[in-house]
């Protein structure tokens, strides 16, 4: 069991930064990050390791097959206990699965039979595959962005709308929580996302994309939201 003060003097140390995109790099250094979260219990650092292991920005980029996204996707499910972490875990699949068909589509690809991806839509999207947004405008507000920025080819600028929205979710989960570890393994989400911006440029992006639209996780028909999620 965690020390709640221990959690309350971690936090604490943590420095806050807003300037996504704005300042050229973390506040401050994955070393200086790792040392604080020494504080950690041993099961709560598991958690936040398989945590960050599926949802890293380029664990999905290069070279995995439609069976091993689903397999990773269950078997980090099934490592993290926090409701809210479930939660924005789950709410990323739905982002990765949204901009993957948006891909496949712009490339000319085929309506997927049956469903697709991993995640909440993966059975809506194939249904609305001819709607320029499969009808998901309201719930996702950033897709139409999404779709023009691939329409123009602008890889960088989908990597800052993908993680700017990311961001965004992401705060919205904090403000639930202070003091305690999912607080504490939000920010260090958060960070990442910091350090991915300060690292990418053009050249990359478009080489990132590329590789992913290539195997856009199309017709995953094994993953089972309803029973992950529950």
């Amino acid at each position: 069991m965690s020390d709640p003060d221990a959690y309350i003097a971690l936090i604490s140390s943590l420095p806050g930064s807003e300037r996504l995109f704005v300042a050229k790099q973390p506040p401050l250094s994955r070393l200086r990050l790792d040392r604080r979260l020494t504080a950690l219990t041993p099961e709560d650092a598991r958690v936040l390791k398989v945590l960050e292991q599926a949802l890293n920005w380029s664990a999905y980029d290069m070279d995995i097959t439609d069976a091993q996204a689903v397999q990773r996707c269950n078997q980090a499910l099934a490592k993290i206990p926090q409701p809210t972490l479930r939660s924005l875990f789950l709410e990323r699949m739905d982002l990765r699965t949204v901009v993957a068909a948006l891909r496949l589509r712009a490339r000319g690809g085929n309506p997927p039979s049956g469903t697709y991806g991993i995640g909440r839509w993966s059975g809506h999207i194939p249904a609305n595959w001819g709607d320029p947004d499969f009808r998901l405008s309201v719930p996702m507000p950033w897709i139409k962005d999404a779709r023009q920025l691939l329409e123009a080819e602008d890889p960088l600028g989908l990597e800052r709308l993908l993680l700017s929205v990311s961001h965004k979710q992401l705060k919205r989960y904090a403000a639930r929580h202070l003091f305690d570890f999912e607080a504490v393994a939000i920010y260090v989400l958060i960070w990442n996302i910091f350090d991915r911006w300060a690292q990418s440029n053009a050249q990359d992006a478009a080489t990132r994309f590329e590789k992913l639209a290539q195997q856009a996780m199309a017709n995953v028909a094994e993953f089972d939201f309803e029973r992950v999620s529950a």
